[in-house]
């Protein structure tokens, strides 16, 4: 293709022509700034850049972007991309729109549930708005290498997502449609996997730097994506979806990761038998231990407490294909099951708190024993009802009885008696009762002692800003990603994945960075490096604030520039505090002394600069 004027010279030599900076003026910008907050914000973040012009909704979890907004989301990009490829990750892009095959060949079409938008084609053809990518990365590196000198290989796309939120909330921080980075690394051992997962993992760590996003870096399950090690980068922020634990020496893991250690096994010699005791009007745990210590108190004084009692909390599943199951989880009495951990306990099944039609279901089954509401336990005079004896009798009831790990064996308990107004107390596991499995639903508290014996747990809130997974050989097993090894043996690809949420990343950003008149962007993302305000209506001011901004643009700064007539300075600093550009440098009756006042957004410093000194006063940050 020939060039055109200004591209070569006369001689046929290459000049680049230069495109000089011209200065946006807010009359002319695409954005109007709202004094009334959203109805429907619920977060400081979604508040201010829906009042700012940075987003705009157009239904809910989903938002369209306007000049403001993808200023500050390009830059978060770029320095996303400069450590992507200082990582040595290649971009690559894919569509948005997936076929079902490879997510049927995964199992993920129907792991995701309703948790992803489904649509046909005028053909019948079944498709997928992307949740995430795994397949569509791992089919492309399948088509292209078959070698093992062809790894590793590390790619990654910035790209929307589609996830259908049954309650999307809180604005860009928990949407329909959102922009992540995703990279995949590809090895043929584990010990480059381990290598590539490292870089990412540091990767990373520099991007949140740039950012200047606090994060904690905490063990993570890996919930559908699957996989062995998964790490996530939580932002603390009180406004946080998810509670992570930390503990002083250092170990930090969200909830849903949490492992309790079980207690050592306790011999049954010296257990007294249970006893069955009446125990009239208590539905509840408290009024079973206000009534334990009033009428039946401990033979050591020790009073009786909620940790002492067994609560068994029955729940329902939602299977993939379905069908409903009943299950009951037995756990201390001080203890409530946590939802987060118990979906992960369960997964890919649903988890939701029985209902009064699945108690009237189980109890109406003829060849099934009975429930007994405020009052239900594993034992009973007539046999086990739930779990099983110690010689292996089951359960009268069928359903599965799965206990927390602190109900270890030899552990004692007082719980129900299935029969009302009664309860079973120096009920001892494993010898009187055993359960069908171990899992973790019991919620967290401060205080509980850490895995790695790094003393006691503090609870925190965070959002999740980042996710590293080593996904192992999952997705390669099952849609064939095999290379040739230095044998010349096909070898199983192993994979790593690493997520960055950017729209989410943009919300934390202003979620943190912002004051009682609006945001207030750090410099390396804010739309514009200045916000140069022309502050009354005199011809001479704005001729002045044109040449200040000619300057400052010709200086290489990047100028927003307030040239608006016909509104009122008050509208203009109000307008300027809103929309959050950190340097304001204010071109006002200080002129005909030769001034300007430069105002930093982020110290509520003001200082007084010669005209002659603007570019000189501005801090290159």
């Amino acid at each position: 293709m020939r060039g055109g004027p200004g591209r070569h010279g006369a001689a046929g030599q290459h000049t680049e022509a230069k495109v000089a900076l011209v200065p946006t003026r807010l009359s002319q910008l695409f954005v109007r700034t709202l004094r009334e907050d959203p109805a429907d914000a619920e977060v400081t973040s979604h508040r201010l850049l829906v009042r700012a012009g940075y987003i705009r909704r157009q239904a809910p979890g989903i938002f369209a972007w306007l000049p403001l907004g993808l200023r500050v989301r390009r830059k978060i990009e770029a320095i996303i991309r400069e450590e992507m490829e200082a990582a040595g990750a290649q971009e690559v892009h894919f569509p948005a729109l997936l076929p079902r095959e490879p997510y049927e060949q995964t199992g993920r079409w129907t792991e995701y549930g309703d948790g992803i938008f489904r649509l046909k084609d005028r053909k019948g053809a079944d498709y997928l708005l992307a949740p995430t990518h795994e397949e569509a990365f791992t089919l492309l590196v399948k088509d292209l290498y078959g070698s093992y000198k062809d790894l590793p290989l590390s790619i990654y796309q910035i790209q929307d997502k589609y996830r259908d939120e049954a309650r999307p909330r809180a604005g860009l921080l928990r949407g329909r449609e959102f922009s992540m980075k995703d990279a995949y690394s590809f090895d043929y051992t584990d010990a480059g996997l381990d290598l590539s997962y490292q870089k990412q993992r540091d990767a990373y760590e520099r991007i949140f730097q740039r950012l200047g996003l606090d994060y904690v870096i905490v063990q993570a399950d890996a919930g559908a994506m699957g996989g062995s090690r998964s790490e996530e980068f939580l932002h603390p922020m009180p406004i946080g979806e998810d509670t992570f634990v930390r503990s002083a020496g250092g170990y930090a893991a969200n909830v849903e990761a949490f492992h309790t250690e079980a207690p050592a096994a306790r011999s049954f010699d010296k257990l007294t038998p249970l006893e069955v005791l009446d125990t009239p009007d208590t539905p509840t745990i408290q009024t079973l231990v206000d009534l334990a210590n009033l009428k039946h108190p401990r033979p050591d004084g020790r009073a009786w407490t909620a940790a002492d009692t067994l609560k068994n909390v029955v729940l329902a599943l939602t299977h993939l294909d379905g069908s409903r199951e009943v299950v009951v989880v037995g756990l201390p009495g001080d203890r409530d099951v946590d939802l987060k951990r118990a979906e992960v306990a369960f997964a890919p099944a649903e988890v939701e708190p029985a209902t009064e039609e699945d108690f009237t279901r189980h109890n109406t089954l003829a060849d099934r024993g009975n429930l007994v509401k405020g009052y239900i336990g594993p034992w009973s005079a007539d046999g086990p009802v739930l779990g099983s004896n110690r010689d292996g009798v089951p359960s009268s009831t069928g359903i599965r009885f799965l206990l927390d790990p602190r109900v270890s064996e030899g552990s004692g308990w007082i719980t129900g008696a299935n029969t009302h107004g009664k309860h079973v107390f120096g009920l001892v596991a494993g010898r009187d009762f055993v359960g069908d499995g171990v899992v973790e639903t019991a919620n967290v508290l401060a205080g509980d002692p850490a895995p790695d014996g790094s003393g006691a747990v503090e609870l925190a809130r965070g959002m999740e800003i980042g996710h590293v997974f080593q996904l192992g050989r999952k997705y390669a097993e099952v849609l064939g990603l095999k290379v040739l090894d230095e044998n010349g043996k096909l070898v199983t690809v192993t994979m790593g994945s690493y997520g960055i949420g950017i729209t989410r990343i943009l919300a934390a950003i202003a979620e943190s960075n912002n004051d009682e008149k609006g945001l207030v962007w750090p410099t390396n993302v804010s739309p514009f490096d200045l916000h140069v305000i022309a502050a009354t209506k005199e011809p001479e001011v704005y001729a002045a604030a044109e040449s200040v901004v000619a300057e400052l643009e010709a200086a290489g700064f990047d100028v927003l520039f307030d040239d608006r007539v016909k509104v009122s300075p008050g509208v203009k600093f109000g307008d300027a505090e809103l929309l959050g550009v950190p340097r304001i440098v204010i071109v006002g009756k200080a002129v005909v002394d030769g001034n300007v006042e430069v105002w930093d957004r982020r110290t509520g410093e003001r200082s007084t600069v010669p005209l002659g000194d603007v570019v000189a006063a501005i801090p290159r940050d």
